[in-house]
Protein backbone atom coordinates (compact mmCIF):
# COMPACT_ATOMS: atom_id res chain seq x y z
CA UNK A 1 0.00 0.00 0.00
CA UNK A 2 1.27 3.52 -0.86
CA UNK A 3 2.24 5.91 1.76
CA UNK A 4 0.20 8.67 2.18
CA UNK A 5 0.52 12.26 2.42
CA UNK A 6 -1.71 15.27 2.48
CA UNK A 7 -0.41 18.61 0.92
CA UNK A 8 -1.80 21.78 2.37
CA UNK A 9 -2.27 24.69 -0.17
CA UNK A 10 -1.19 21.90 -2.99
CA UNK A 11 -2.48 23.99 -6.15
CA UNK A 12 -0.35 27.03 -5.00
CA UNK A 13 3.70 27.47 -6.09
CA UNK A 14 5.65 25.63 -3.21
CA UNK A 15 2.74 23.15 -2.72
CA UNK A 16 2.18 21.70 -6.21
CA UNK A 17 6.24 21.62 -6.28
CA UNK A 18 5.59 19.69 -2.86
CA UNK A 19 2.96 17.01 -4.73
CA UNK A 20 4.55 16.65 -7.06
CA UNK A 21 8.17 15.20 -5.24
CA UNK A 22 5.51 12.97 -3.62
CA UNK A 23 4.15 11.28 -6.44
CA UNK A 24 7.60 11.13 -7.66
CA UNK A 25 8.61 9.02 -4.37
CA UNK A 26 5.33 6.76 -4.80
CA UNK A 27 3.32 8.41 -2.69
CA UNK A 28 -0.64 8.76 -2.38
CA UNK A 29 -1.06 12.64 -2.59
CA UNK A 30 -4.22 14.52 -1.49
CA UNK A 31 -4.28 18.25 -2.35
CA UNK A 32 -6.17 20.53 -0.58
CA UNK A 33 -6.79 23.66 -1.72
CA UNK A 34 -9.45 26.68 -1.33
CA UNK A 35 -8.24 28.21 -4.94
CA UNK A 36 -7.44 32.01 -3.66
CA UNK A 37 -4.47 31.93 -4.46
CA UNK A 38 -4.15 28.48 -6.28
CA UNK A 39 -3.79 27.88 -10.25
CA UNK A 40 -5.83 25.42 -11.83
CA UNK A 41 -2.96 24.57 -14.30
CA UNK A 42 -1.02 23.48 -10.49
CA UNK A 43 -3.92 20.59 -10.19
CA UNK A 44 -4.12 19.79 -14.06
CA UNK A 45 -0.69 18.43 -14.27
CA UNK A 46 -1.22 16.03 -12.21
CA UNK A 47 -5.02 14.86 -12.85
CA UNK A 48 -4.27 11.42 -14.69
CA UNK A 49 -1.53 10.53 -11.84
CA UNK A 50 -3.90 7.46 -10.03
CA UNK A 51 -2.70 8.32 -7.21
CA UNK A 52 -3.17 12.13 -7.11
CA UNK A 53 -5.95 13.63 -5.82
CA UNK A 54 -7.73 17.23 -5.09
CA UNK A 55 -9.97 18.47 -2.53
CA UNK A 56 -11.56 22.17 -2.60
CA UNK A 57 -11.58 23.59 1.11
CA UNK A 58 -11.36 26.78 2.96
CA UNK A 59 -8.94 25.38 6.06
CA UNK A 60 -9.86 27.96 8.41
CA UNK A 61 -13.77 26.93 8.14
CA UNK A 62 -14.77 23.94 9.75
CA UNK A 63 -14.87 21.04 7.12
CA UNK A 64 -14.54 17.39 7.43
CA UNK A 65 -11.39 15.43 8.08
CA UNK A 66 -12.19 12.11 7.62
CA UNK A 67 -9.40 12.02 4.65
CA UNK A 68 -6.57 12.53 7.25
CA UNK A 69 -6.99 8.93 8.66
CA UNK A 70 -4.38 6.51 7.75
CA UNK A 71 -1.56 9.70 6.74
CA UNK A 72 1.76 9.55 7.27
CA UNK A 73 2.46 13.01 6.63
CA UNK A 74 1.08 16.41 6.39
CA UNK A 75 3.16 19.09 4.80
CA UNK A 76 1.31 22.41 5.62
CA UNK A 77 1.87 25.28 3.42
CA UNK A 78 -1.70 26.81 2.94
CA UNK A 79 -1.16 30.44 3.90
CA UNK A 80 -1.95 33.97 2.92
CA UNK A 81 1.16 36.27 1.88
CA UNK A 82 2.30 39.37 0.54
CA UNK A 83 2.92 42.21 2.86
CA UNK A 84 0.52 44.86 2.39
CA UNK A 85 -2.87 43.15 1.74
CA UNK A 86 -1.27 41.84 5.72
CA UNK A 87 -1.61 45.11 6.86
CA UNK A 88 -4.63 46.03 5.32
CA UNK A 89 -6.93 42.92 6.14
CA UNK A 90 -5.24 41.69 9.47
CA UNK A 91 -8.31 39.72 10.49
CA UNK A 92 -8.14 37.62 7.14
CA UNK A 93 -4.48 37.11 7.44
CA UNK A 94 -5.22 35.61 11.08
CA UNK A 95 -8.11 33.57 10.10
CA UNK A 96 -5.90 31.69 7.87
CA UNK A 97 -2.66 31.90 8.38
CA UNK A 98 -3.41 30.96 12.47
CA UNK A 99 -7.41 29.27 12.64
CA UNK A 100 -6.41 27.65 9.41
CA UNK A 101 -3.24 26.34 11.28
CA UNK A 102 -5.05 25.22 14.30
CA UNK A 103 -8.19 23.40 12.15
CA UNK A 104 -5.10 21.52 10.44
CA UNK A 105 -3.44 20.44 13.37
CA UNK A 106 -6.43 19.29 15.20
CA UNK A 107 -7.27 16.96 12.27
CA UNK A 108 -3.57 15.92 12.04
CA UNK A 109 -4.31 15.13 16.14
CA UNK A 110 -7.99 13.77 15.70
CA UNK A 111 -6.23 10.75 13.20
CA UNK A 112 -2.88 9.83 14.44
CA UNK A 113 -0.67 11.49 11.53
CA UNK A 114 2.72 10.19 11.90
CA UNK A 115 4.25 13.81 11.30
CA UNK A 116 3.52 17.53 10.58
CA UNK A 117 5.90 19.92 8.43
CA UNK A 118 5.02 23.32 9.39
CA UNK A 119 6.00 26.28 6.25
CA UNK A 120 7.23 28.96 8.51
CA UNK A 121 8.53 32.55 7.12
CA UNK A 122 12.35 33.73 7.87
CA UNK A 123 10.31 37.03 8.19
CA UNK A 124 9.65 36.33 11.86
CA UNK A 125 12.95 37.89 12.22
CA UNK A 126 12.24 40.97 11.12
CA UNK A 127 15.72 43.28 10.84
CA UNK A 128 17.85 41.06 12.98
CA UNK A 129 20.53 42.31 15.05
CA UNK A 130 23.07 39.31 13.44
CA UNK A 131 23.97 38.16 10.05
CA UNK A 132 23.98 35.14 8.91
CA UNK A 133 21.02 34.46 11.21
CA UNK A 134 20.18 31.49 13.38
CA UNK A 135 16.98 30.18 14.87
CA UNK A 136 17.63 31.65 18.24
CA UNK A 137 17.87 35.28 16.97
CA UNK A 138 15.17 37.41 18.57
CA UNK A 139 11.73 37.00 16.75
CA UNK A 140 10.61 40.86 15.38
CA UNK A 141 7.69 40.40 13.25
CA UNK A 142 7.18 43.64 11.09
CA UNK A 143 3.60 43.32 9.61
CA UNK A 144 1.15 41.17 10.06
CA UNK A 145 1.94 38.08 7.63
CA UNK A 146 4.78 37.41 9.36
CA UNK A 147 3.26 37.90 12.51
CA UNK A 148 0.52 35.06 11.65
CA UNK A 149 3.06 32.65 10.42
CA UNK A 150 4.90 33.20 13.48
CA UNK A 151 1.99 32.78 15.47
CA UNK A 152 1.05 29.37 13.48
CA UNK A 153 4.53 28.11 14.11
CA UNK A 154 3.88 28.53 17.61
CA UNK A 155 0.78 26.71 17.98
CA UNK A 156 2.16 24.20 15.67
CA UNK A 157 5.21 23.12 18.15
CA UNK A 158 2.53 23.77 21.22
CA UNK A 159 0.71 20.80 19.56
CA UNK A 160 3.83 18.71 19.23
CA UNK A 161 4.18 19.83 22.99
CA UNK A 162 1.20 19.28 24.47
CA UNK A 163 -0.52 16.85 22.62
CA UNK A 164 2.58 14.88 21.20
CA UNK A 165 2.14 15.57 17.85
CA UNK A 166 5.58 14.75 15.80
CA UNK A 167 5.95 18.72 14.42
CA UNK A 168 8.81 20.42 12.66
CA UNK A 169 8.49 23.90 11.37
CA UNK A 170 10.77 24.79 8.56
CA UNK A 171 11.35 28.55 8.50
CA UNK A 172 11.61 29.35 4.87
CA UNK A 173 14.14 32.47 3.64
CA UNK A 174 13.49 33.94 0.36
CA UNK A 175 11.95 31.22 -1.77
CA UNK A 176 11.63 31.35 -6.01
CA UNK A 177 10.97 29.39 -8.59
CA UNK A 178 8.55 28.11 -11.36
CA UNK A 179 4.66 27.86 -10.88
CA UNK A 180 4.95 31.18 -8.65
CA UNK A 181 1.45 32.67 -8.94
CA UNK A 182 1.17 35.22 -11.43
CA UNK A 183 -2.08 36.87 -9.92
CA UNK A 184 -2.16 38.92 -6.61
CA UNK A 185 -0.38 42.20 -5.23
CA UNK A 186 2.67 43.76 -5.83
CA UNK A 187 5.47 41.75 -4.04
CA UNK A 188 7.74 39.16 -5.11
CA UNK A 189 10.93 40.69 -6.95
CA UNK A 190 10.79 37.28 -9.71
CA UNK A 191 7.47 38.38 -10.51
CA UNK A 192 7.56 41.63 -10.88
CA UNK A 193 11.76 41.51 -12.92
CA UNK A 194 10.66 39.07 -15.01
CA UNK A 195 7.19 40.34 -16.22
CA UNK A 196 8.78 43.97 -17.20
CA UNK A 197 11.79 42.21 -18.52
CA UNK A 198 9.00 40.42 -20.97
CA UNK A 199 7.48 43.56 -21.83
CA UNK A 200 10.94 45.15 -22.74
CA UNK A 201 10.67 47.63 -19.30
CA UNK A 202 13.31 49.14 -16.87
CA UNK A 203 13.38 46.58 -13.92
CA UNK A 204 12.62 48.16 -11.17
CA UNK A 205 15.04 48.01 -8.38
CA UNK A 206 14.21 49.01 -4.75
CA UNK A 207 16.83 51.51 -3.12
CA UNK A 208 20.22 51.18 -4.48
CA UNK A 209 19.84 47.84 -5.16
CA UNK A 210 22.85 46.14 -3.04
CA UNK A 211 20.41 45.16 -0.44
CA UNK A 212 20.73 41.20 -0.11
CA UNK A 213 18.97 38.05 0.21
CA UNK A 214 18.96 34.03 0.49
CA UNK A 215 17.08 33.44 -2.61
CA UNK A 216 16.36 29.45 -2.26
CA UNK A 217 15.12 27.62 -5.00
CA UNK A 218 12.00 25.84 -4.91
CA UNK A 219 12.81 22.32 -5.44
CA UNK A 220 15.70 22.45 -2.68
CA UNK A 221 12.87 23.13 -0.10
CA UNK A 222 11.03 20.19 -0.79
CA UNK A 223 13.47 18.34 -0.66
CA UNK A 224 13.89 19.94 2.72
CA UNK A 225 10.30 19.21 3.91
CA UNK A 226 10.34 15.40 2.93
CA UNK A 227 13.46 14.84 4.35
CA UNK A 228 12.25 16.71 7.50
CA UNK A 229 8.76 14.41 7.06
CA UNK A 230 11.19 10.92 7.30
CA UNK A 231 13.87 12.19 10.08
CA UNK A 232 13.13 10.64 13.99
CA UNK A 233 13.16 14.50 15.34
CA UNK A 234 10.51 16.40 16.26
CA UNK A 235 9.75 19.65 18.41
CA UNK A 236 12.30 21.89 16.48
CA UNK A 237 12.33 24.28 13.67
CA UNK A 238 15.23 24.75 11.26
CA UNK A 239 15.93 27.82 8.86
CA UNK A 240 16.00 26.39 5.44
CA UNK A 241 17.94 28.92 3.02
CA UNK A 242 21.35 28.29 1.43
CA UNK A 243 23.37 29.94 3.57
CA UNK A 244 24.54 32.44 0.71
CA UNK A 245 23.48 36.19 0.08
CA UNK A 246 22.72 37.64 -3.54
CA UNK A 247 22.28 41.40 -4.14
CA UNK A 248 19.15 42.84 -5.92
CA UNK A 249 21.50 44.15 -8.49
CA UNK A 250 22.85 40.54 -9.65
CA UNK A 251 20.03 39.45 -9.64
CA UNK A 252 18.88 41.92 -12.57
CA UNK A 253 22.16 41.51 -14.19
CA UNK A 254 21.28 37.97 -14.40
CA UNK A 255 18.28 38.66 -15.79
CA UNK A 256 19.01 41.61 -18.13
CA UNK A 257 17.65 44.76 -19.32
CA UNK A 258 17.74 48.66 -18.20
CA UNK A 259 16.99 49.11 -14.68
CA UNK A 260 14.88 52.00 -12.60
CA UNK A 261 15.75 52.66 -9.01
CA UNK A 262 12.64 53.35 -7.03
CA UNK A 263 12.39 54.33 -3.04
CA UNK A 264 13.76 52.41 -0.46
CA UNK A 265 11.00 50.68 1.51
CA UNK A 266 10.64 51.20 5.53
CA UNK A 267 10.58 47.25 7.41
CA UNK A 268 12.62 45.74 4.98
CA UNK A 269 16.25 44.21 6.02
CA UNK A 270 19.17 45.65 4.34
CA UNK A 271 19.53 41.43 4.25
CA UNK A 272 18.26 37.97 4.89
CA UNK A 273 21.01 35.25 5.42
CA UNK A 274 20.17 32.05 6.85
CA UNK A 275 22.52 30.65 9.39
CA UNK A 276 21.83 26.65 8.14
CA UNK A 277 23.96 25.20 10.81
CA UNK A 278 20.98 23.37 12.06
CA UNK A 279 19.66 22.02 8.85
CA UNK A 280 22.97 20.61 8.04
CA UNK A 281 23.51 18.64 11.34
CA UNK A 282 19.96 17.63 11.86
CA UNK A 283 18.38 17.12 8.40
CA UNK A 284 22.01 16.27 5.99
CA UNK A 285 20.64 18.84 4.17
CA UNK A 286 21.84 22.10 2.18
CA UNK A 287 20.98 23.47 -0.91
CA UNK A 288 22.08 22.19 -4.12
CA UNK A 289 20.05 24.59 -7.09
CA UNK A 290 22.90 27.23 -7.66
CA UNK A 291 21.49 31.00 -8.03
CA UNK A 292 22.67 31.39 -11.34
CA UNK A 293 21.22 27.77 -12.19
CA UNK A 294 18.00 29.08 -10.79
CA UNK A 295 17.27 32.17 -12.07
CA UNK A 296 18.37 30.75 -15.69
CA UNK A 297 15.34 28.29 -15.49
CA UNK A 298 13.26 31.49 -14.25
CA UNK A 299 14.21 33.31 -17.48
CA UNK A 300 14.50 30.08 -19.76
CA UNK A 301 10.22 30.07 -18.58
CA UNK A 302 9.70 33.73 -18.63
CA UNK A 303 6.50 33.57 -20.95
CA UNK A 304 4.76 32.19 -18.01
CA UNK A 305 4.84 35.66 -16.41
CA UNK A 306 2.58 36.91 -19.56
CA UNK A 307 -0.57 37.51 -17.88
CA UNK A 308 1.10 38.40 -14.21
CA UNK A 309 0.17 42.58 -13.50
CA UNK A 310 3.07 44.55 -15.19
CA UNK A 311 4.31 47.34 -12.29
CA UNK A 312 5.59 50.61 -13.67
CA UNK A 313 7.04 53.12 -10.82
CA UNK A 314 3.74 54.65 -10.50
CA UNK A 315 1.53 51.26 -9.94
CA UNK A 316 4.09 50.69 -7.34
CA UNK A 317 3.75 54.01 -5.30
CA UNK A 318 -0.25 53.50 -5.54
CA UNK A 319 0.11 50.01 -3.97
CA UNK A 320 2.39 50.39 -1.25
CA UNK A 321 0.93 53.48 -0.02
CA UNK A 322 -0.38 51.33 3.30
CA UNK A 323 3.12 49.65 3.68
CA UNK A 324 5.00 53.36 3.46
CA UNK A 325 2.04 54.64 5.99
CA UNK A 326 2.60 51.99 8.97
CA UNK A 327 6.26 50.92 8.41
CA UNK A 328 7.40 54.33 7.69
Amino acid sequence: MNRKAIVTGGAGFIGSHMVELLLEKGFKVIAIDDMSNGQLDNIKIFKDNPNYEFKRIDISETFDDSFFKDTDYVFHMAALADIVPSIEEPLKYHKVNVTGTIRVLEACRKHNVKKMIYSASSSCYGIPDKYPTNEDAEIRPEYPYALTKYVGEKYALFWCKLYDLPVISLRYFNVYGTRARTNGTYGAVFKVFLKQKLENKPLTIVGDGEQTRDFIYVTDVVKANLIAARSEISGELINIGTGKTQSVNYLAKLIGGKTTNIPKRPGEPESTHADITKAKALLNWESKISFEEGVKIMVDNIDYWKDAPLWSPEDIEKATKSWFKYLG
